[in-house]
């Protein structure tokens, strides 16, 4: 098959962390042709839609990780298969990919689903299930932020489009920095804040669970550093070995058939103590450390169900 790969810059990466290169070498490995290109690339004309795209061989040493061929306009309805998986933040440059990705469809797979990453934004989705998560409040009025952080004292008040744990801060029950931070979010967009409930559970870590076409393979947990409250990689966390509850899987089982009638092949929950914080469907991380810690080959897995996909719509 042809394979493309919206993505970040893929000689960026690092090779032993970053789920797209996984996928992409899991693809190489069985025979199919790899193409990549940046989100800027990306491009509407005349009813086509095409990008500047390069071949790409790959080998798992860091630095001469990738050798690209020659760069070439490629219209992406020549390929069978389309990833979307640069980085947030889900802004509206990302949503605008979202859509001119989903003029492909059906006749490309484009994963995961364009039409449904863009209408479940990862603290969007989980207000469809809110016997699952932790008490929370989206709002841009402070009066409102107010009223829950004293209704539920100890709170997380992050970004609504953020990622990677940026713009996220615990504000205890004698925090006075609400009315200042809200003042700094104010000045740099138009967005609602999302405020939570603080989860005491998180110093145990935050559980990273993965799904594959909406069933559980595993899970990774997430610990704070020292001092830390957030537990993302990016900012310092320790990945772990750790099986999947019963909780888990109850949590997995009342979303799973919503994400895999939604067309989100790969997914990455967030689960801290009993409750549900995010579902990451933009662009989730997590294979390579559940492929170490377990032994189980995640991306292969993964293209398995999109063999499966592409085998019920011929």
């Amino acid at each position: 098959m042809k394979i493309a790969f919206q993505m970040d810059p893929i000689e960026s990466v690092d090779i032993e962390a970053d789920s797209s290169f996984r996928l992409a070498e899991e693809a190489q490995a069985r025979g199919h042709d790899i193409w990549v290109y940046t989100p800027d690339a990306l491009t509407y004309r005349e009813g086509r839609i095409v990008a500047k795209a390069r071949p790409v061989t790959l080998q798992r040493v860091q630095g001469e990780h990738v050798h690209f061929g020659e760069e070439v306009e490629c219209n992406l309805a020549d390929m069978d298969v389309i990833w979307l998986r640069q980085d947030p933040p889900f802004d509206m440059g990302y949503i605008t990919t979202t859509h001119l990705l989903e003029q492909l469809t059906p006749d490309v797979l484009v994963v995961n689903d364009p039409f449904w990453v863009r209408n479940s934004p990862e603290k969007l989705l989980v207000l469809a299930f809110p016997d699952l998560t932790p008490p929370t409040m989206i709002a841009r009025n402070i009066d409102q932020l107010r009223a829950f952080k004293e209704a539920h004292g100890d709170v997380i008040l992050k970004p609504l489009y953020g990622n990677g744990g940026a713009g996220v801060f615990r504000l205890g029950p004698d925090d006075r920095n609400l009315t200042s931070l809200h003042e700094v979010f104010s000045g740099v967009n138009r967005e609602p804040l999302i405020m939570q409930k603080f989860l005491p559970a998180v110093a145990a870590g935050d559980k990273r669970v993965i799904l594959v076409d909406g069933e559980p393979v595993g899970a990774i947990n997430r610990v704070p550093a020292e001092g830390e409250t957030r537990s993302n990689m990016h900012v310092g966390g320790r990945p772990e070995k750790i099986g999947l509850t019963e909780r888990d899987k109850e949590i997995c089982a009342a979303i799973g058939p919503l994400l895999r009638e939604r067309g989100q092949v790969f997914v990455g929950i967030d689960v801290i103590g009993d409750w549900l914080t995010e579902i990451n469907v933009t662009s989730p991380t997590g294979i390579q450390e559940l492929e170490r810690f377990d032994g189980t080959n995640i991306a292969g897995l993964i293209w398995d169900a999109i063999d499966r996909r592409l085998a019920a719509r011929a």
